[in-house]
């Protein structure tokens, strides 16, 4: 009797344990979309196959689940609905749903948006790390990695590394750089793909192309009228980089 009693009691603990919530809190990044990218192609084609949305921030504990396009950020209210599914609730009564599917976090498909798919980030990082840091961090990793030679253009012959922080040595005029996500770089780019590099203050855009190990860098000429929105093309390459 007293083995029945206490093998009942460990059933009811195991049983407890298994209806624990799984605790979504942290960081999730779009790494198809990240792996799309890496292949080459055009870089904002392949953020949208697998987005639009890139990361997801969720804090369980205060109930709060943010999201980031690469330009946009949208905040609600994180609310459990079983142990495997939240519902986010956003302003103006509009809401999103996410599952836990095995290693994955499932965006739901919805009227607005397309199902998405997110892996938990593998460093997840400090807590005043601005929201879309870190899928930006791991895109620059996978997108620019590696060692790339100056083929044609300033600095000929000179090694050229772009950091996963934003810093990039080696490329004469430019100290850091910055891919075009989403917003109105994309849309002044048209159907290109841009980069913006500065060194100090001073910076502008360059319109870019990358297949696989080799990258060519345009002038953006700016076709529109005074007082419009800039509506840049390809002009004279200044750059042509293949990676190691």
């Amino acid at each position: 009797m007293r083995r029945a009693l206490v093998l009942s009691a460990l059933l009811g603990l195991l049983t407890g344990c298994a209806g624990t919530p799984s605790d979504p809190s942290g960081i999730w990044i779009n790494q198809a979309a990240i792996e799309a990218a890496s292949k080459g192609g055009k870089l904002r084609e392949a953020l949208l196959a697998y987005g639009p949305n890139l990361e997801w921030r969720l804090d369980g504990k205060a109930h709060v689940a943010t999201f980031s396009n690469g330009f946009e950020l949208g905040s609600g209210q994180l609310n459990e609905e079983s142990p495997q599914r939240w519902r986010v609730d956003f302003y103006g009564n509009t809401r999103e749903y996410l599952e836990l599917a095995g290693k994955e976090l499932v965006q739901v498909g919805s009227e607005n948006w397309p199902e998405q798919r997110f892996a938990r980030a593998e460093q997840q990082p400090a807590e005043n790390t601005p929201p879309g840091a870190t899928f930006q961090r791991a895109l620059y990793q996978a997108y620019l990695d590696g060692s790339w030679e100056i083929q044609e253009g300033p600095g000929q012959g000179e090694e050229v590394k772009f950091q996963p922080d934003g810093r990039v040595d080696g490329l004469p005029g430019a100290e850091r750089y910055a891919l075009c996500l989403a917003g109105d770089c994309a849309a002044m780019s048209g159907d290109n793909d841009s980069i913006w590099l500065q060194q100090g203050a001073q910076g502008r855009e360059y319109l870019f192309v990358r297949e696989e190990d080799k990258l060519e860098l345009f002038e953006a000429v700016n076709g529109a009228r005074d007082g419009e929105m800039p509506e840049y093309s390809p002009g004279k390459r200044v750059w042509l980089l293949e990676r190691d």
